[in-house]
Order: C-alpha cells, then structure tokens, then sequence
C-alpha cells in the first residue's frame, strides 16, 4: 500500500477515458487514492480570473465545468473504486499544472492525445510535455488505434517489459517495474541491447531469447557481447530478486535497436517501463531520450515513463 496518490488527467476526450480507466484499476492495485485532474480551458480560467478581479458576486463562483460531470456520471459509487476518489480543476498550462500536482503522486496517468489533438498524431504535445518534465513517473496509455491488439487480451495478464541499460538506468526505473508487477502477480522481462559489431554473416533481426541467469555458464551457445549483457543485467537485478522474491523475471539481451525491441514487446505487454534519461538537463527541459521518445511514439501499449526521483527539483 502508498499513500501516495494515482493521478488521471482528464480533459474528457475518449483518450483520457482510456487513461482514467486505467488509473481507476491501478490506484485499486495499489491499495491507494485516486485523484482526477482536470486543467480547466483558457475560457474558463479566464472567466475564474475576470470574476476575481470584479468581484462580481453576482456571477456564478465556478465556471460550468462538463467534465467533472462527465467523470461523476462515468465513475458514480459502484463497485471497482479504489477507496479514496478526488477532483482536482487546475489552472495554467497543462504541462505545468500537472507537473506542480505531480510531486509526490505515486504516477500520472494520461491519454497519448488530448481533445485538441490531430487524429494522424501518435503523441500529443502535451502527452510529450508532461511525461519530459512531471516529478514523478508517467503513464501515457495509447489510443484505441495503437492498442487494438493489446485490448483482446487482459491488461493485467501480459508481463511487465523492463528496458534496462545496464550501466545507466537508475534504480527508480527499476524499483517501478518490479513494483508494478509485483501488484499484478506477473512477471518482468528485462529487455537489453548490446552493439552488433559489422559481420557480413550475422543475422540481425533474429527473435531475442529469454535466458535465465543459470543459463550463463560460460560454455554456453551465446554471442560473447550478449552473455556479458545478461551478466551485467543479472548483476544490477540482484537486489530487486532479493526486495521482490515472488516477481518472476526473464531476461533477454537483443542486438542492434533497444527502442524497436520494446515496441515489439509492448504488444503482448500489461506495461513497458523505460528511464527518461536526461539527469543532466534542466527540470523544464523538454528533451527525453531517444528510447524513451521513440517508445512513446510507436508502443502499442502503456508505457510508463520514470525519471530519477531523487534529483527531481
């Protein structure tokens, strides 16, 4: 159990339907709150503002805000909710009004396009602006077009894929996913890549294999770069076998593209998990890495984007 909250932003669009429903279930998982934001539109908070400034007690105290009554009608007290439920109307940018309400939040839920977007658009600005700069990890769920072959499956049922580079990934990306999958009862697989050094002989989009740590002997049938990647793997995941006993974990070291690896993977998963990979830039910086980028852009699935929590600011 958290304390921490899971937060959905919502802006009623089909997109964010997707992401609330999914933050509804999490936030269950989790045993924890869940809070729905919604960053009320321009118009709205202009009206907020002109009020204040008149002091026009004449006026209504709220602009009409349809989509909290699209969230009642769509929640209402049925079963399936987790205990707490809460609505938060924000003003500002969006980016920014949900990175403030970010801190501290166990994780931010939204659609990959908002109401405004374009449908020829994989990932909204917005989408892209939050999961960059929010302090606490992000999960962008997909709209109906990408995540058509996840949704004949169970969402809980796939495994939770884990892109590790061993040497750089921080332990809060890790501690994410092995958390995830410990409150699904699921398994992580550990997806890594390694360089492919130029071969006219080797084959390069072969399936990656799954090869557990007993399997590292050095008499193996492995490529060398790809059992030293297994190695470095099992050597970072130690402490988390140790902190999650009951977590299954397969391993797997792939050649060339980690980002293509992972979006293949998406399709059969619950929920890709990827670092953000920019601790040198600034807090505002809108740059992630490219892994990250292209997973967003292309996964079929939801895939969470976790920034060093430590250095957030």
């Amino acid at each position: 159990m958290s304390n921490a909250p899971v937060i959905a932003a919502v802006d009623g669009s089909e997109h964010s339907l997707k992401a609330l429903e999914w933050a509804r279930a999490a936030a269950v998982r989790h045993g924890t709150e869940l809070m729905i934001a919604h960053v009320l539109p321009d118009h709205a908070q202009l009206y907020a503002g002109r009020r204040a400034a008149l002091h026009d007690a004449s006026q209504p105290e709220e602009f009409a805000d349809p989509v909290k009554d699209w969230v009642r009608a769509l929640l209402g007290g049925g079963p399936g909710l987790p205990e707490g439920v809460r609505y938060e109307a924000l003003e500002g940018s969006v980016p920014e009004a949900l990175r403030v309400i970010g801190a501290g939040a166990l994780m931010l839920v939204m659609g990959s396009r908002g109401r405004g977007g374009f449908a020829s658009l994989l990932l909204g600005s917005s989408s892209r602006a939050v999961a960059s700069t929010a302090p606490c990890p992000v999960v962008v769920v997909p709209h109906a077009e990408r995540n058509s072959e996840a949704a004949a499956s169970e969402e809980s049922a796939g495994r939770v894929v884990l892109g590790l580079h061993a040497a750089e990934t921080p332990d809060d990306v890790l501690s994410f996913a092995f958390s995830e999958a410990a409150v699904r009862g699921t398994t992580v697989q550990v997806v890594s890549a390694y360089a492919v050094p130029p071969a006219p002989a080797l084959v390069i989009d072969r399936p990656f294999e799954v090869i557990p740590p007993e399997g590292l002997a050095d008499e193996g049938d492995g490529v060398p770069a790809e059992r030293e990647m297994l190695r470095s793997q099992t050597a970072r995941l130690a402490p988390l076998r140790t902190r999650y006993p009951d977590v299954l974990v397969e391993q797997a070291a792939v050649p060339g593209d980690p980002a293509g690896r992972l979006v293949d993977a998406s399709r059969s998963a619950a929920l890709v998990v990827v670092g953000r990979h920019h601790p040198r830039r600034t807090a505002m910086s809108l740059q992630i890495g490219s892994v990250a980028h292209a997973v967003l852009h292309h996964a079929h699935g939801p895939v969470a984007i976790v920034p060093t929590l430590k250095d957030n600011v």
